[in-house]
């Protein structure tokens, strides 16, 4: 499996228990198997350089859990937000849509503890569909090789960053619809 790391450095070891725990899918090391999703993390500084890592995990003898949009999917999510004890402590590697509202600042209205999980799931909805690899353990990052990297250059940075404002206000406007209707 290819995968992509966006980042001010080279990862040639990533550490998966470096990080937030409250993220999407836990404490681990994320990845997108999507080259040009890579790049939309990618944020241009005076004097930063951006490097996309690229990877290939070898899958074997691990366990892979895989997610779908679903109620299960949204749970989990919601359930690692709020720093519950991880569900899913056996598995290696945890594969499965991003939750667009921290693509999109949403400012935290789906894990607020505002809404009920249906109504979460309801919002994690909409948007287009963005997948994530996360290694959750030791035993995934020695399966992990890293091939190697480049360094995004600004121009490239802020094309990106022109269209991921474009995308977020098409998702501001679905966001709204898709509340009214809660």
């Amino acid at each position: 499996m290819k995968l992509f790391h966006t980042g001010y450095q080279e990862i040639k070891e990533p550490d998966v228990h470096y990080g937030r725990k409250n993220a999407d899918f836990g404490q681990g090391f994320y990845m997108t198997a999507e080259y040009e999703f890579a790049s939309r993390w990618a944020r241009a500084g005076k004097d930063v350089t951006v490097y996309v890592n690229h990877y290939e995990l070898d899958t074997e003898g691990l366990k892979i859990h895989r997610f779908e949009r679903s109620q299960e999917w949204a749970d989990y999510i919601l359930d690692n937000r709020a720093g519950k004890k991880d569900s899913l402590p056996d598995i290696d590697v945890v594969i499965g849509p991003i939750a667009n509202d921290t693509i999109y600042d949403t400012m935290g209205i789906i894990s607020s503890g505002l809404l009920g999980r249906e109504q979460s799931l309801c919002l994690l909805m909409v948007g287009p569909e963005y997948r994530q690899i996360v290694l959750k353990t030791e035993a995934a990052a020695g399966k992990l090789r890293w091939l190697g990297s480049e360094i995004l250059p600004n121009e490239r940075i802020h094309a990106v960053q022109a269209q991921v404002a474009e995308e977020e206000a098409v998702y501001q406007k679905q966001l709204v619809e898709a509340m009214k209707k809660l």
